[in-house]
C-alpha cells in the first residue's frame, strides 16, 4: 500500500498542475453557465461565444511569444484601432474597381503594418533597452493618438456598399457549419503551437525568457530573438484586424480600448508564466474563451451587471497570478 501511495504521489507530482488548471475552469465554467441558462450550452450560443473570442485569442497568441520571451506589450489595443483605420481609410481612397482585389491589397497592407508596428515596439525596446512596459505604454498613446488624428475624433467607415457586402463573409461566413473567425483560431493556434515547441526559434524564446544571460552565454542572439517576438505579435494584430473590419465596418480612437488588458489575462490564465520562460499557446486559447464566456454567462444569468466585465477580466488576472505563483512555489518545494 504504502508503495502504491509513493506510486500515486509520484505521479502527481510530475503532473504541472498549470497547464491543466486553465481547462479545469474552461469546464466548470461550463457547468455553472448550464446552470444559468439553459440556453448556454446551446451550439449557436457556443459557436457565438467562440467567434466572439476571435479576436483577443489570435491577438493572445502572439503575446504568448512576447510573454514568454520576458516582454509585455500594451500597445495592442491601439493597434489595432491604427491598423484598422489605414486598412479602411486605403480602401475608401483606392482606384481598384474589383471588391475582392481591393479586399487582399487591404488585407496585405494590414499585415504589413501590424508588422512594421510591432517591429517598431521590438527594435526601441531591444537596441534602446529600454522596458517594455515603457515603450509599449509610449507607442499605445502614439497609436491611439494618430487614429484620433486621422478619424478628426470621430470615426472612420467604409463607404463602398460592394466592398462590404463581398468582405462580409470574412467574419459572418461559416465553412462546414464553423464560423470562419473560429476556424482562424484554430489556425493561428496551431502555427503558433508548431513554432514555439517545434522549432529551434521557438525553443530560444523560452531559453532568453527563462534566463536571459545563460541564453547570451549558448550563443542565442537575445536581440532578434525578442525583435522576432514582437513582430509576430504586429501579425497577430494585423489578422484580428482583418476580422475585425468586416465585423462592424468601422473604427474609432475608442477601437480596441482593455485589449491588452484582456489578451495578457487570456496569456496567464492560460499558464503562460508573466515572468517568461513558459509558454502554453493552448492555454492561451482557453484562457481566451474563458474571459469570453465569464462575460457570455454574465449577460445571460443577469447576476452581475456586464458593465462589470472589465472589473472581472482585472479580478481574474490576479487571482490567476496568484494561482501561478502558489503552484510555482508548490512544485519548487
Amino acid at each position: 500500500m504504502s508503495g502504491q501511495a509513493e506510486n500515486t504521489s509520484g505521479f502527481m507530482s510530475r503532473i504541472d498542475l498549470r497547464v491543466l488548471a486553465p481547462f479545469l475552469a474552461l469546464a466548470l465554467l461550463l457547468v455553472l453557465g448550464a446552470f444559468s441558462n439553459p440556453n448556454f450550452l446551446s451550439v449557436t450560443n457556443l459557436m457565438n461565444v467562440a467567434t466572439r473570442s476571435a479576436f483577443i485569442a489570435i491577438i493572445a497568441v502572439g503575446a504568448t511569444f512576447v510573454i514568454s520571451a520576458g516582454g509585455l506589450d500594451l500597445s495592442v489595443g491601439a493597434m489595432v484601432a491604427f491598423v484598422a483605420s489605414l486598412m479602411i481609410m486605403f480602401i475608401n481612397t483606392a482606384v481598384i474597381s474589383n471588391p475582392y482585389l481591393l479586399i487582399a491589397a487591404a488585407m496585405v497592407l494590414a499585415i504589413l503594418i501590424g508588422m512594421a508596428c510591432g517591429l517598431l515596439n521590438g527594435v526601441i525596446t531591444t537596441v534602446g533597452r529600454i522596458e517594455p512596459f515603457i515603450v509599449t505604454l509610449g507607442t499605445m498613446g502614439i497609436f491611439r493618438g494618430l487614429t484620433t488624428w486621422l478619424s478628426q475624433g470621430g470615426a472612420i467607415t467604409l463607404k463602398d456598399f460592394d466592398v462590404q457586402s463581398a468582405y462580409r463573409p470574412a467574419y459572418f461566413g461559416t465553412v462546414l457549419g464553423i464560423p470562419v473567425p473560429v476556424i482562424a483560431i484554430v489556425v493561428t493556434a496551431l502555427i503558433g503551437a508548431f513554432v514555439l515547441y517545434r522549432t529551434r526559434f521557438g525553443r530560444h524564446v523560452i531559453a532568453v525568457g527563462s534566463n536571459e544571460e545563460v541564453a547570451r552565454y549558448s550563443g542565442i542572439s537575445v536581440r532578434n530573438v525578442r525583435i522576432i517576438t514582437y513582430l509576430i505579435q504586429g501579425l497577430c494584430v494585423a489578422v484580428a484586424v482583418l476580422f475585425y473590419v468586416p465585423r462592424l465596418g468601422s473604427t474609432s480612437a475608442t477601437t480596441g480600448i482593455l485589449w491588452e488588458l484582456q489578451a495578457i489575462t487570456a496569456v496567464v490564465v492560460g499558464g503562460t508564466a508573466l515572468r517568461g520562460g513558459v509558454g502554453r499557446i493552448w492555454g492561451t486559447i482557453c484562457g481566451a474563451f474563458i474571459l469570453e464566456i465569464v462575460g457570455n454567462i454574465m449577460l445571460l444569468s443577469n447576476f452581475i451587471s456586464e458593465y462589470l466585465i472589465a472589473a472581472i477580466q482585472g479580478t481574474i488576472i490576479i487571482i490567476a497570478m496568484l494561482v501561478q505563483r502558489s503552484l510555482f512555489n508548490r512544485q519548487k518545494g
